[in-house]
């Protein structure tokens, strides 16, 4: 898969480690579980292999949502992301990191 990220600080969590802003810090250890996910989606052939791995809770998410897909990072916090098939490789967007808590507002 390819990965894409929407937003820049989303990339900077990714090869950094840190956002590099007030706005978007987090634990180290979400940062360090985000890194190992992002790791996991860009390994995977297609979406569907996701739902092996029960621990992630993979889903296609509905309503305002919908087209949008999400796994969790930890019980608090998931990855939503979309996905665009392509001939060549699946490229994978991530929107952004959500607060469970927030999921259903």
């Amino acid at each position: 898969m390819e990965i894409v990220f929407e937003k820049e600080y989303l990339s900077q969590l990714y090869y950094k480690g840190d956002s590099g802003d007030k706005k978007h810090r987090f634990q180290p250890q979400i940062v360090k579980k985000y890194i190992n996910t992002v790791n996991l989606l860009e390994s995977i052939q297609k979406p569907d292999d996701l739902y092996k791995y029960r621990a992630l809770n993979y889903e296609k998410l509905l309503g305002d949502k919908e087209g949008t897909e999400s796994v969790r990072i930890n019980d608090k916090y998931r990855i939503e992301f979309r996905t665009y098939p392509s001939e060549k490789e699946t490229r994978i967007v991530i929107c952004s990191i959500i607060e469970l808590s927030n999921h259903y507002k």
